[in-house]
């Protein structure tokens, strides 16, 4: 079956799975919404600045003001520094005058040096100088916001194209590192430093890009300038904060970004998605490339003919189990991903130096898979079986890091630390999955767990006891109201306790089943009046 591409396309939301051999090695997900994503470029104004963060808080129209660092906000923003060093200069001038008019203080006078040092470098502590509240900014999404955070923008603009990346303010000319050959890189080289990019601009060539002919580097190139010349145009006519470009859906960026030779088939449950998509394949690849579309047109919903949503299944759950009898288990945390790899069923070889190396390598393998399926990232610690041999954990070291070297995301792999753990960081710029799918549980709050009956009963005894002493309360009939299952609890285990209660504080105790109630809630009221008892 090789590599295949299969689209789902439904009114709420798009899905993409790619499968190799009919198993799912990644899997993307969107649904139509105003919330700032990657790669979408903002007129944004200046709320606030902290120092103490280095950092300054944009307003792009989203719930939560993006966030915005020092060192990113130069870029694009160059008649502002030029315009500050032209005011330090002028600065320094007028001082050297005074002290030479005065004959006081010495031209190389530490004030005078100081304002030198300015002009020729800006650091930090001039940004809060150079920009102020108020301000209009252009930037650009590099991490959408997740969680709590809003999103992470960047004044360092870059735009791309299927072969190329624009990058509007900075003059460099690159290859994608994924492009080994020499060869290959020196034509690619040439084939750049003849197309005719406006001055001051750069750009990159895509790993999409190997093997092409300048023909679609051109074709790539004038798309992208089209592109920045209404960005350009929108921050001369618009007010921020404002939009002024966004990525392109989930299905045109599947085209841009997966789409290569790699690629054996697509195919697509939708009639004009389908259309589109081999239009523009036979627009950048030719007929060749657009008759790798097809048209799923079975009355079986696609990603069950392919049995993709079997295999997404596992992609929500906390154990992933190993081919070999062991399993991984996977928990996300707002500070970290913590990945566990146990032996499971083949624990009674798990002395074996051979066995242990074994799990540890399918647990890898299954790692770097399950990493890309759920879309996580951040700082993900893995903690695999203790290996005594220090040639299996280097071998161990160099297939993770083998595993990864395909990643789209960013990823850096450390070597196991003297606990025995392996640390690595991988590219997060918006939610994963899990959180795109998923909303915290009302009831445990995203925790997982909820108060055991036993915890329930002593808290409500401890309520109980706590009432029967207050002197308003004594000779009253009380009745307590709860979730079935913890009543269940009192009726059995508890009974004796509540008759103790009962003797001791002389209060007639009813108790009643509510499944409306929360698990961890309980109702006290006068039996008489019905009345709530705080």
């Amino acid at each position: 079956m090789g590599k295949e591409l299969i689209l789902n396309c439904e009114k709420l939301e798009r899905r993409v799975a790619l499968l190799n051999n009919g198993k799912l090695e990644e899997y993307k997900i969107e649904r139509d919404d105003n919330t700032p994503k990657a790669g979408d470029i903002y007129l944004g104004r200046i709320i606030n600045l902290d120092t103490s963060l280095q950092a300054a808080f944009i307003d792009i129209g989203a719930k939560k003001n993006a966030f915005l660092h020092f060192k990113e906000m130069l870029p694009g923003n160059s008649e502002l520094v030029e315009q500050y060093q032209s005011n330090l200069e002028n600065q320094e001038k007028s001082i050297v005058a005074k002290r030479k008019k005065t004959r006081h203080h010495p031209e190389n006078s530490p004030l005078s040096a100081e304002v030198s040092r300015r002009t020729q470098k800006i650091s930090m502590e001039d940004i809060p100088r150079i920009f102020k509240p108020g301000m209009e900014v252009l930037v650009q999404v590099a991490k959408a916001p997740i969680s709590t955070k809003g999103a992470r923008v960047t004044c360092d603009i870059t735009i791309p194209g299927r072969f190329l990346v624009l990058m509007p303010y900075s003059e460099h000319i690159g290859l994608s590192s994924r492009i080994e050959s020499s060869a290959e890189r020196e034509r690619l080289r040439k084939i750049l430093e003849q197309l005719e990019l406006p001055e001051g601009m750069g750009m990159i060539c895509r790993t999409n890009g190997e093997g092409r002919k300048q023909t679609f580097f051109k074709r790539d190139l004038n798309l992208l300038l089209d592109y920045w010349k209404k960005i350009e145009s929108g921050v001369e006519s618009r007010i921020a904060p404002q939009r002024l470009f966004t990525e392109p859906n989930l299905i045109d960026r599947t085209v841009r970004d997966f789409v290569t030779d790699e690629i054996d088939g697509i195919v697509v449950d939708d009639q004009e998605a389908f259309k589109h998509i081999k239009e523009t394949l036979k627009r950048i690849g030719g007929s060749k490339l657009s008759s790798k579309v097809t048209h799923f047109k079975s009355p079986v919903q696609i990603f069950d003919y392919y049995k993709i949503d079997e295999q997404l299944l596992a992609v929500f759950q906390r154990e992933v189990k190993l081919p070999g009898g062991g399993e991984i288990v996977i928990d996300e945390t707002e500070a970290l991903i913590a990945i566990d790899v146990n032996s499971g069923h083949g624990r009674k070889l798990s002395d074996q130096p051979e066995f242990i190396l074994k799990t540890n390598l399918e647990a890898a393998e299954e790692i770097a898979r399950q990493l890309r399926l759920r879309d996580v990232g951040g700082l993900v610690v893995l903690d695999f079986i203790d290996m005594r041999s220090a040639a299996d954990r280097e071998e161990l070291f160099r297939y993770m890091k083998k595993l990864v070297k395909d990643d789209r995301a960013k990823t850096k792999v450390l070597p196991l630390s003297k606990l025995g753990l392996m640390e690595m960081t991988r590219q997060r710029e918006h939610e994963s999955i899990l959180d795109q799918v998923y909303d915290p549980c009302p009831y445990c709050h995203g925790t997982g767990m909820v108060k055991s009956a036993l915890t329930m009963s002593a808290e409500i005894q401890r309520k109980l006891s706590s009432v029967m002493r207050d002197k308003r309360y004594r000779g009253v009939a009380l009745r307590v109201f709860m979730h079935p299952e913890v009543l269940a609890r009192l009726r059995d285990e508890d009974a004796q306790l509540l008759n103790d209660l009962e003797s001791k504080y002389k209060n007639e105790l009813s108790f009643r089943a509510d499944p409306d109630l929360h698990y961890e809630e309980f109702r006290l009221t006068d039996a008489d009046t019905g009345e709530n008892i705080l």
